[in-house]
């Protein structure tokens, strides 16, 4: 797979490939669709590094950060982190703003993530409080309210990693940071003063930024910098964890205040299709619980050889969760766009979501996607019914994995369907 892209590449640009599905990616090289997906998701990788190969054969430039930074997890406590920086300089804050991606074309999406070349340096977590420069700069740029000119200069020239894997959103290239600076930040007030205030809870900040009209994703990198908190705990979080922390913290909030709400008098379903993704809710007339589940097909990246849909899933109770769900954040994006519907609609429910992933999906695009659509999903119109068994065969019209499926898998369903037959049951003993 590599000769296929050497042509196009200089000498100098190193890069290289990783697939769950080697062995077809080989045979394949791109060219006969294998796979089962409409595009060759190293394809789509491999031409958004070759857009910026230009600035990839240089050790130093200046562009304007979206703005954006990362935080990485491998060899935690210590973590490498650095600014993301794209090859032009303007108003590039689209490249790393999720809650504007909705609609865009999966090329364009794979652009704006490997437009952003990364500094990488090596640094305690808890510099998030002993600072220096870097640290501090770093912090100021994730505090920006919009693009911000950005100097950058690398010990090596850097590296592009075409990986194939669900469990990462697409990156480009990185190298080890060897000088960086900042100028002309325009700082987010409301992030400011969260950054200043030493003695106010992470979590508290959080839902300060989050009620001030703070988009979800510019929060979680905030927070990926060690910038809210105790003065004490502060600490640099991996960017994947950070994601998944102010999705569950924001969500569980929201949970607390909607349990003191009435329940939806009627079964209210949703539906919604995007780059080969179908997603669907029922939201049904008792109090909270949740579950969201995920049904992928063969050639899909959870499920590359198998000749079935495999299904998994996770749920809470009324009372949460305490461990943390199998499916990954996932579950907590999608908890947090339901929380947000029901605390607008000033209701509580049982809601379980479902998404179906076909082979056509090119490649994992980040949590940002789930929660996007799940937010999308929500502010159309839905169907309403009387009965649980309504619901479903709606959802059967829309959905390609039949509901038993759905069902054998689903903790809440198959509890909700047992209630109601022993409800019947109590009925026509007179005992209710």
């Amino acid at each position: 797979m590599k000769d296929r892209y050497a042509q196009i590449f200089p000498e100098s640009i190193k890069f290289r490939v990783v697939s769950q599905v080697a062995s077809l990616c080989l045979l394949c090289r791109g060219g006969r669709r294998l796979c089962g997906r409409s595009v060759c998701p190293i394809d789509l990788k491999a031409k958004a590094l070759v857009k910026n190969m230009n600035v990839i054969d240089k050790k130093e430039f200046v562009g304007s950060s979206p703005p954006s930074v990362f935080v990485g997890r491998f060899g935690y406590p210590k973590v490498f982190v650095g600014p993301m920086v794209p090859p032009m300089q303007g108003d590039t804050e689209i490249m790393d703003l999720p809650e504007r991606w909705m609609g865009e074309r999966v090329e364009n999406i794979v652009n704006y993530r490997y437009s952003l070349i990364r500094g990488k340096a090596l640094v305690p977590i808890e510099s998030a409080r002993t600072g220096g420069r870097l640290i501090e700069s770093l912090q100021e740029l994730a505090m920006s309210a919009s693009a911000t000119d950005t100097e950058v200069q690398f010990l090596k020239l850097p590296f592009g990693s075409i990986t194939i894997d669900d469990n990462s959103q697409p990156f480009g290239p990185s190298a080890p940071l060897m000088h960086f600076k900042v100028s002309s930040v325009k700082v987010d007030h409301r992030m400011e003063k969260a950054y200043y205030d030493g003695d106010l809870r992470a979590v508290d900040a959080v839902m300060d930024l989050y009620a001030k009209g703070a988009p979800v994703s510019r929060i979680q990198r905030a927070f990926s910098m060690g910038i809210f908190g105790m003065r004490r705990n502060r600490r640099l979080v991996p960017t994947r964890w950070s994601i998944t922390a102010v999705d569950s913290a924001i969500s569980q909030r929201l949970i607390d205040e909607i349990k003191e709400y009435d329940t939806v008098d009627k079964y209210l379903v949703f539906t919604h299709s995007y780059m080969h993704n179908n997603f669907a809710a029922i939201f049904m007339p008792r109090k909270w619980s949740f579950e969201w589940m995920e049904a992928w097909f063969p050639g899909t990246f959870w499920n590359p050889s198998s000749s079935s849909f495999s299904v998994i899933g996770d749920y809470e109770s009324y009372w949460g969760r305490t461990t943390y769900p199998e499916i990954g954040g996932c579950y907590f994006a999608t908890r947090l766009a339901v929380a947000e519907f029901l605390r607008t609609i000033r209701r509580q429910a049982t809601v379980v979501v479902i998404r179906e992933i076909m082979p056509e999906f090119p490649l994992p695009l980040g949590v940002w996607f789930v929660r996007e659509n799940v937010r999308s999903m929500l502010k159309t119109k839905p169907a309403v019914f009387e009965r649980l068994r309504s619901a479903l065969l709606h959802i059967k019209k829309f959905m390609v994995v039949p509901p038993m499926n759905w069902i054998e898998k689903s903790r809440i369903l198959k509890d909700s369907i047992l209630q109601r037959r022993i409800d019947e049951y109590l009925r026509r003993v007179d005992l209710l």
